[in-house]
């Protein structure tokens, strides 16, 4: 097998690996880049041909591993995408909603190009119409089912724990002996203790380990230290009468947070809420969770934490005049509003009308990349370019990492140390440092072969 990596090496976005194995081309993931330069990151051919491409598989839907699975097809892929049910649910809503949301941007860079004297025309990356070209190649499957793919290939998804229908990802193959051997993909690690889903699932024995990296250089706060926190932050923002904005991943993020509101509601730490989920992808999605209440650990299993009622009002807006009346309140409101890192999406129309403010609050529950928005406040920014407009920051900002849906450096060794050979590990899908600190721990701590490899990087295993 030949295995290039040529996305999330060295950083935390643009998940892709391209594995040429027994006659077949494959890619394990084919995700947007995210942050500084990523559209014309996004917008470069890709390093293969992608027409001489037989599978994708697809370790979850979000965008950083499936976003650019639209400019696939429509460059000429024509083979089969292989995820687990919820991931092919949830990831036809997220590329419907990506695509929107690039199509509307497009036309908005036309215009103002128009207004200030250039004829000059933008393109979306894709469109809706891509997307639904996308839809007849993906192949629904399941947890735990080792599925022979052809040429003696074989494979595998396990419950990876980070999000709805997340795998990490067994392929076994024969090298040039004709040995079987097996490499692993971690896709994003959960940590332990979730809420909603079940934890991570460990596999034992492989050849080579590619793992992620996100959180490699660092520990999470405990769980019940940042509900304590979450709490007293929603608290103190209403005492001094202002909104609290979350800016939130639709998928996956956007659920675990009203799980959470729904218990501190329950066991009476917080009053009866108003929380505005200002999404529509995120309404789609919670829909999607809902359909798949197997997936669900025990406890969520017992919750409501999708309908609200006694302990919390929902108001899923979906059209835009219904977003636009959320800036008429001026207290006592919960906003969620995508995108998690700021980007884009209704997050940046309700900082227009609440950054500013000292009552408010921002609270960030999720990893902000560098060279996007998100990072920029979460490092202290004092004022900000947004849509179009610079405005002060005078809002409280909270970064509470205990909320991240990532594993951490001790969930990450202690995934790696349940395998019971020496695979050869090759880490991705963190920022250099993070990427290469972790690379020493794991060293040191579990004597394992490690790598981090560069982009384009090709290795023979």
């Amino acid at each position: 097998m030949k295995i290039r990596f040529l996305g999330a090496a060295r950083k935390v976005t643009g998940s892709c690996f391209h594995l040429a194995v027994n006659g077949l081309q494959i890619l394990v993931d084919c995700g947007m880049n995210q942050g500084k330069s990523s559209d014309e990151l996004n917008r470069m051919p890709f390093a293969f041909e992608p027409d001489r491409i037989d599978y994708l598989f697809l370790t979850h839907a979000h965008l950083d591993h499936s976003g650019l699975i639209p400019k696939l097809v429509a460059d000429g892929f024509n083979g089969k995408i292989l995820t687990t049910a919820a991931t092919a649910e949830l990831v036809d809503i997220m590329l419907h909603d990506s695509a929107h949301i690039q199509e509307k941007d497009a036309e908005w860079m036309t215009k103002k190009a128009l207004r200030a004297g250039r004829d000059e025309a933008f393109e979306p990356l894709y469109t809706e119409e891509d997307v639904q070209h996308v839809i007849p190649f993906i192949k629904k499957g399941q947890y735990g089912n080792i599925n022979d793919l052809e040429n003696g290939v074989k494979y595998r998804f396990v419950d990876a724990g980070h999000i709805l229908g997340s795998g990490s990802l067994e392929i076994w193959y024969q090298d040039k002996e004709g040995k079987e051997k097996k490499i692993v993909f971690s896709g994003d690690i959960g940590k332990n203790g979730n809420p909603i889903i079940n934890d991570p699932q460990h596999i034992e024995e492989a050849d080579y380990v590619v793992v992620e990296s996100t959180y490699g250089n660092r520990f999470h706060k405990n769980l019940d230290e940042s509900i304590d926190e979450f709490a007293e932050a929603i608290k103190k923002t209403f005492k001094r009468g202002g909104n609290v904005l979350i800016p939130s991943f639709a998928v996956g993020r956007t659920q675990d947070i009203l799980f959470i509101l729904e218990k501190l509601v329950k066991e009476k730490r917080l009053p009866h809420l108003n929380v505005y989920i200002d999404s529509p992808l995120a309404d789609k999605a919670t829909k999607v969770y809902i359909a798949h209440t197997e997936l669900f650990d025990e406890e969520a299993s017992h919750s409501f934490w999708f309908k609200g009622g006694e302990s919390m009002t929902l108001h899923y807006t979906t059209a835009l005049e219904e977003s636009q009346k959320i800036n008429k309140i001026k207290s006592g409101a919960i906003i969620i509003a995508g995108s998690g890192m700021c980007e884009g999406g209704r997050i940046r129309h309700h900082f227009k009308h609440n950054i500013w403010r000292p009552e408010c609050s921002i609270v960030f529950t999720g990893f902000q990349v560098r060279g996007t928005l998100g990072r920029y406040i979460v490092d202290g920014a004092k004022r900000a370019h947004i849509l179009g407009e610079e405005m002060v920051i005078r809002a409280k900002v909270y970064t509470i990492g205990g909320f991240s849906a990532h594993a951490d450096q001790k969930e990450l060794l202690e995934w790696l140390g349940a395998f019971t050979n020496k695979p050869k590990v090759f880490i991705v899908h963190g920022e250099e440092s993070a990427a290469l600190e972790f690379e020493g721990i794991v060293l040191k701590r579990l004597g394992l072969d490690t790598q981090v490899p560069h982009k384009g990087e090709e290795f023979d295993i």
